[in-house]
């Protein structure tokens, strides 16, 4: 086992990992740029070192500066978190070049599975269901239009190096294909220094299903069953939950064995999740693999009482998982909490939290890294809490956010609660009746 990890991330995450890190006797570092010297993972952490200025450029994105800090404190390990560099196959090159441990997926792997249109094919030959769509990367226009014209409209176009909705076009009809084209390939250039495009059939109102999985280095895989997250604005996730109210046992053995199919072709290790379409006939279509843990992992945690942070550093430090799938016995429900302005477009309110006063009670986790008279800066992603809730059925899971988030006190900036105490009494949400297009005709 490891004696010391540096956790190259920030925030809640950070913060996440350096508990789990803790209850397991390990040591821990933390990193952190000038803005973030008064944040709670800095302070709870064994060693912290200051990795530069405030831009993430110079600061979490720096790895000389990241790799300097782990060998001046003797870290033996870095745990990247999510976002950043945790799925920058460089970083994970380099760490081990300098014979410290990633707790992450391989530089081949990120590649192999960062690349959406190689791993669209791996997972064709695996005999996973994929999306229909064109075969790698469309090498022109004129190749782009005649997939369109087999695969017929509406089509997606989407960049092979993308994320988080850039360099993607819905293309309903012919005449606006070639604008498209040339938008999404700027935009993928300017955000990813790459070009690639390829083209997937457009699934219409899908559910967004994932499934979280785990694999060690002999390359076992086993999976922890699915969480919904279908509500997204703009393809970021907005609240998830596990079970998913679309689910049945019959879809859930299909997709769960999908996914292991998935992960052991390409010998994953770590965890990681498979993510799929679901359209409404409850055919299931793989989208992506994630190489690292998830925002949204504490739901899974919670409906199957796993340490997910705990296991993906037992398998890093090579220990053998036991094969075991694990299904919900449970109903969680997870709200993102963003200082942002829902009345305005989601607008950021970075600022000084004035007031803060945190839920809690039977069934309620808050995972955050805030607190009253902290500054949350405007250089990062604008989550600043996770509220989880966890009871015996969805109603009760329900009712127990709606309880939580009005008793959630953020007084100075704007946040999302009210979105999510609005989201709660929603007739659809209520129904379980929601896609991907949930937000698309949501009124605050």
């Amino acid at each position: 086992m490891f004696n010391k990890i540096l956790i190259a991330n920030r925030g809640e995450i950070a913060l996440r990992v350096i508990r789990t890190c803790k209850e397991m006797g390990i040591l821990t570092v933390a990193v952190y740029s000038k803005a973030d010297k008064d944040s709670l993972h800095v302070r709870f952490a064994d060693e912290a070192v200051c990795i530069g200025p405030a831009s993430s450029a110079e600061s979490y994105l720096h790895i000389p500066n990241i790799i300097a800090a782990a060998e001046i404190t003797n870290a033996d390990a870095i745990h990247p978190g999510y976002g950043f560099l945790a799925e920058n196959s460089n970083f994970s090159k380099i760490c081990s070049e300098n014979d410290i441990k990633f707790i992450g997926a391989s530089p081949s792997m990120i590649d192999g599975m960062g690349d959406k249109a190689s791993a669209k094919e791996t997972m064709k030959k695996a005999g996973v269901p994929t999306i229909p769509g064109s075969k790698g990367i469309i090498k022109d226009f004129n190749n782009c239009k005649k997939i369109a014209l087999e695969i017929g409209y509406p089509v997606m176009l989407k960049a092979t190096a993308g994320g988080g909705g850039k360099g993607m076009r819905l293309v309903w009809e012919e005449e606006n294909l070639e604008e498209s084209w040339d938008s999404a390939r700027t935009e993928s250039k300017a955000a990813f220094g790459n070009d690639g495009m390829y083209m997937e059939k457009f699934i219409e109102d899908p559910r967004h299903i994932e499934i979280q999985i785990i694999g060690d280095n002999t390359g076992k895989a086993a999976h922890l069953s699915e969480r919904d997250c279908s509500i997204q604005r703009r393809h970021q996730k907005l609240a998830e939950e596990t079970p998913s109210p679309f689910m049945t046992d019959k879809l859930r053995k299909k997709m769960g064995e999908a996914a292991i199919k998935a992960a052991e072709a390409v010998k994953y290790e770590g965890v990681g999740t498979v993510e799929f379409l679901v359209d409404k006939h409850r055919d299931f279509y793989f989208m992506e693999m994630n190489t690292r843990i998830q925002v949204e992992h504490p739901i899974t945690e919670e409906v199957v009482d796993f340490d997910l942070i705990k296991e993906q550093i037992k398998v890093a430090a090579g220990t053998k998982i036991s094969g075991k799938n694990y299904f919900p016995q449970l109903h969680a429900i997870e709200c993102r909490i963003n200082a942002e302005d829902p009345e305005k477009d989601f607008r950021p309110c970075p600022g000084l939290i004035t007031n803060f006063h945190a839920p809690g009670g039977h069934g309620v986790r808050i995972d955050t890294h805030v607190y009253a008279n902290y500054t949350i800066p405007p250089y990062y992603d604008s989550m600043i809490a996770k509220v989880i809730t966890v009871a015996q059925t969805r109603v009760e899971a329900i009712a127990k956010m709606t309880r939580a988030l009005d008793e959630f006190v953020i007084e100075g900036v704007k946040t999302t609660i009210p979105f999510h105490q609005k989201l709660m009494k929603h007739p659809d949400f209520l129904d379980g009746n929601y896609t991907t297009k949930f937000m698309e005709d949501f009124k605050m």
